[in-house]
């Protein structure tokens, strides 16, 4: 049955969760934190990883690598990761541009997506996507209930099929019958085409993230002999979302700072040019580090960093590294972007290298408290907010 009652009272459904990303990428977003909150909350979740939006490039050593990857877990398309919870990777042709390919797509993922279903005793309840493209791929009339979680404005990014997506997405969100947001721009944006959409900006892991406030946890290793002030950024690196040279600007201010980088440099073809971040001796590009031992790094760290860009991308972009960096207890300096404005009382604001320092130095001087960020951080958990969005969900009636 699609809907089943526990114990508790609480309805139980079988929910396809079409993501934009893969269940084993280092790097978690909203895809795989709601994938666990809904297994947790005792549905049925099966987990479909991204459906390749990007045309990888068979130049890119690291395109290679993926594409390798996926099609070794094409031999074992499916993963239990618990009992409520299945990983499944399909196959598709990542060619979204041309209409005959986004066909074949469409038989070949709808007919494996029936297969598994089967196999797994899951019905047509409930379709959770992040696919702006979903139209183009899956068969809605399936679904008891359609739900679109917007988080990305996914058509500015780079490398990706902006026609289609343009094309596709408002069809999606007309479809859909419920729409969450995770940024002002995009429920401004999805609310003009649907009355069902609904703002729930990211929020974070607060019990992870709150202890690098611990006294007894130990400082990374790699930060241990690492003498004055250290200003760092967690989350990749690429320079269509970061400003470099922002980054590089603060180097060449304050040479006797170190500038700790933390995570992955660009974002396969996305990122073109990192020459501003290694003309300085004082940036150090450590590269990613596991999830648990970010608290170890962040608590080193005197104050932390969001020197995004502002253009089409980052307008519609919520960082989810806020409230990590708050539940950190870390004093943070950001570009002004939309989606914190709310917020703007627990983070200075700057825009550009000279303002960022003056910032830093400011704080440095005051040694600003961290409670009011911390308890801010406290109040966005992801089991609240997909609580919240299940709720609404369970109000919804799909006419699919």
């Amino acid at each position: 049955m699609p809907e089943t009652a526990n114990n508790d009272g609480k309805t139980r459904r079988d929910i396809v969760l079409l993501s934009t990303a893969d269940w084993s990428h280092p790097c978690w977003t909203n895809k795989q934190y709601v994938g666990r909150e809904l297994a947790a909350a005792g549905h049925r979740v099966l987990y479909v990883e991204s459906l390749g939006l990007r045309q990888p490039s068979l130049r890119e050593g690291r395109d290679m690598r993926r594409i390798f990857r996926r099609l070794m877990r094409m031999f074992r398309p499916m993963v239990k990761v618990n009992e409520h919870l299945y990983v499944y990777t399909p196959f598709v042709i990542p060619l979204h541009r041309y209409a005959l390919v986004r066909r074949i797509n469409r038989g070949l993922f709808n007919l494996s997506l029936r297969l598994i279903m089967r196999v797994l005793r899951m019905d047509a309840d409930l379709l959770w996507t992040y696919n702006p493209i979903t139209t183009a791929t899956t068969d809605l009339q399936r679904f008891k209930t359609v739900v679109y979680h917007c988080v990305d404005n996914i058509a500015a990014m780079p490398g990706l099929p902006k026609e289609t997506i343009e094309q596709r997405e408002p069809e999606l969100i007309r479809n859909a019958d419920a729409i969450f947001t995770s940024a002002p721009a995009l429920q401004d944006k999805c609310a003009a085409l649907n009355s069902n959409t609904h703002y729930f900006h990211n929020v974070a892991e607060f019990e992870h993230f709150n202890q690098a406030t611990r006294v007894d946890l130990p400082v990374a290793e790699p930060l241990r002999d690492i003498q004055g002030v250290i200003v760092g950024f967690v989350g990749a690196l690429s320079d269509y979302k970061v400003d470099f040279n922002i980054i590089a600007g603060i180097a060449a201010a304050r040479p006797d700072w170190t500038i700790y980088l933390l995570g992955q440099l660009g974002e396969s073809i996305l990122c073109r040019d990192d020459s501003a971040l290694r003309q300085h001796d004082n940036i150090v590009l450590h590269g990613p580090v596991d999830y648990a031992e970010l608290p170890s790094y962040l608590k080193r760290f005197d104050v932390v960093l969001l020197p995004m860009l502002i253009n089409e991308y980052t307008k519609s972009v919520f960082p989810m590294k806020f409230f990590e960096y708050l539940a950190a207890g870390k004093p943070l300096v950001s570009t002004r972007l939309p989606a914190i404005t709310e917020y703007r009382h627990l983070v200075r604001l700057a825009d550009d290298a000279k303002g960022f320092v003056a910032a830093i130095e400011d704080i440095l001087r005051n040694n600003c408290p961290p409670r009011a960020g911390i308890e801010e951080a406290q109040k966005h958990s992801y089991p609240a907010r997909t609580q919240a969005m299940m709720e609404i969900v369970a109000q919804t009636q799909g006419e699919r």
